[in-house]
């Protein structure tokens, strides 16, 4: 089951439970679309998998399984960021 993070872990803006402005790697790692897409061009820093919209977990389902308040906030080194884009946002996420 997904945490659902509160923030953003590059710029740490808030990602609520109903933001649809939140996007995850496989591994969960959190973004805001604008840090995912045009700050890390579809590539995940962390893993190098890319982006997809995080889902919104009902309010029926929040009271039985809550999402996370534990903010991650760990901006990434842009440089590092940059060779493993330059590397990677060409080659379709199936074939990373």
């Amino acid at each position: 089951m997904l945490t659902i993070r509160p923030n953003c872990e590059h710029c740490d803006k808030d990602l609520p439970n109903t933001s649809t402005d939140a996007m995850i790697c496989s591994f969960e790692c959190t973004y805001c679309t604008t840090c995912a897409l045009e700050v890390f061009q579809n590539v995940c820093p962390s893993c190098g998998g890319n982006f997809e919209k995080r889902p919104i977990r009902p309010k029926n389902m929040v009271l039985k399984h809550p999402v996370s308040h534990k903010r991650v906030f760990a901006p990434k080194d842009l440089e590092k960021a940059q060779i493993l884009m330059t590397k990677l946002k060409d080659t379709p996420p199936k074939k990373r």
